[in-house]
């Protein structure tokens, strides 16, 4: 198949391209700044010879929008409405131009979409939608309504020929530097890896390989459209996912940090203290319902097979340094 992934340079894409390229596939990454074959460059915003790539294609897979990795000023909020938005909309357009439109648009959005709860889990049927919960920010309804607006420009892109689904994703785990996993695994390994605020906020995520298996799974499923959650199905309050953590990495001790710490911590690291604080006890009901299997459908296991992953990278990039130092 011939899959285009517009935004497809960050953690995800890569995992989709390393992956889905493995597999055989002919995969092409629109991107700002292109550096590789089969990259393209696009802006996420006008039309460009990029869009001939969609036309003829199989699959598209749209990951662009602004990273969350970010303080949630003014000015970045919007940045995150407007690419996502934007960057949607142009997708639309080339698939409604195409004189051979691909079959299927998977398009990015998130779990954060849901309330931030403890009660009951969120499932597509029964989930609650977030921004009206009392007693946190204001600025977290406006995080939800970015993700409502990313859905609705692609729900309502006139693609009659071109099934949709909106890929609402926990927190992509991977053995990768710069994703979250890594962010995570930092923190533990300087015993910083305790309770936030508590730690009774649940954590929904994904392993990087259920993740891919997943999206393989909506691409052959062609009977499958509209929002479906891509997360594990057991999240876990902090406290216990940074514990498992933890043990999986042999560091004895996390120090526990309250609400104001994890507000300077987040400074200090250019984030948002909405990544640590809000509770994503998302669940993927769908997935479940159409007999998807999971591989890592729990996060001690998990977490015991991306450490193994990090340490073997870790192993080979030090056993190639010998290497170069030994000829040299």
């Amino acid at each position: 198949m011939k899959i285009v992934i517009p935004g497809g340079t960050g953690q995800v894409g890569t995992i989709l391209n390393r992956a889905l390229s493995a597999a055989g596939h002919e995969v092409v990454v629109l991107t700002r700044r292109p550096a590789h074959e089969r990259e393209v460059e696009w802006d996420g915003r006008t039309w460009g010879p990029w869009a001939e790539e969609i036309d003829g294609s199989d699959v598209v897979i749209n990951l662009a929008g602004r990273s969350v990795s970010c303080r949630y000023t003014s000015a970045n909020l919007r940045d995150m409405m407007d690419s996502r938005v934007h960057s949607t909309e142009i997708v639309g357009e080339a698939i409604a131009a195409a004189d051979r439109p691909p079959g299927v648009w998977l398009q990015m959005s998130t779990a954060t979409v849901y309330a931030h709860r403890f009660d009951a889990p969120n499932d597509e049927a029964s989930g609650v939608i977030g921004g009206s919960e009392p007693d946190v920010p204001d600025y977290w309804s406006y995080s939800v309504e970015i993700a409502r607006a990313w859905e609705r420009a692609q729900e309502v892109a006139d693609t009659p020929h071109t099934r949709k689904i909106a890929l609402r994703s926990a927190m992509v785990m991977s053995p990768d530097r710069g994703g979250v996993f890594d962010v995570l695994l930092r923190l533990a390994r300087l015993g910083l890896g305790g309770p936030v605020a508590g730690g009774g906020q649940y954590v929904s995520w994904i392993h990087d390989r259920d993740f891919v298996r997943a999206v393989e799974f909506l691409i052959e499923r062609d009977d499958l459209r509209g929002p479906v959650n891509l997360a594990a199905p057991r999240p876990l309050p902090q406290r216990a996912f940074m514990r498992e953590l933890r043990s999986a990495w042999g560091v004895p001790v996390g120090l526990p940090a309250t609400r104001a710490m994890a507000e300077l911590g987040a400074f200090a690291l250019r984030t948002d203290t909405e990544l640590l604080l809000k509770s994503r006890r998302v669940v993927p009901g769908r997935l479940l319902a159409e007999g998807f299997d999971f591989a890592y459908a729990d996060w001690p296991e998990a977490a015991g097979d991306l450490v193994r992953r990090r340490r073997g990278d870790r192993d080979r990039a030090g056993a190639e340094g010998a290497l170069v130092s030994g000829s040299s």
